[in-house]
């Protein structure tokens, strides 16, 4: 069976609806891919935060990415590091590298931040809580 994006997206939307957790992290790929949807930054980072907040690692990575570049949201380096912070917490040792990734982003965006703003990144990590749905 050929792959639909469109169809794809509104199995996301209908698992979304059940609260699933990582079919909003998928609508938000599929939103920064412009995948079955129209391309839409600030829409992917939507529906990244809403799987983020809920403890996603995957969703937490590419919304530190989003804050990082400053796609769909200003750019903030403080949230940015937050966001890869816990990522690289909640990734597994052994998972396809990404805690390796989540790291070395973090430490990339560290290298623009003064040590002031690391230290409220690192505590606003520390204080985060996951959210229901």
């Amino acid at each position: 069976m050929p792959q639909d994006d469109a169809v794809a997206v509104g199995w996301y939307r209908k698992a979304v609806e059940l609260g699933y957790a990582h079919a909003q992290y998928n609508l938000g790929i599929m939103y920064a891919e412009g995948q079955g949807v129209v391309r839409d930054y600030a829409v992917a980072v939507e529906w990244y935060r809403k799987a983020a907040e809920q403890g996603v690692a995957a969703a937490q990575f590419n919304l530190g990415l989003m804050y990082a570049k400053g796609r769909g949201v200003p750019q903030d380096y403080a949230a940015a590091h937050k966001w890869l912070n816990l990522a690289a917490s909640r990734f597994p040792a052994s998972g396809w590298n990404q805690r390796d990734s989540a790291v070395k982003a973090r430490e990339a965006i560290a290298t623009l931040m003064t040590s002031a703003q690391i230290a409220e990144a690192q505590r606003l990590a520390r204080e985060w809580k996951p959210k229901k749905k």
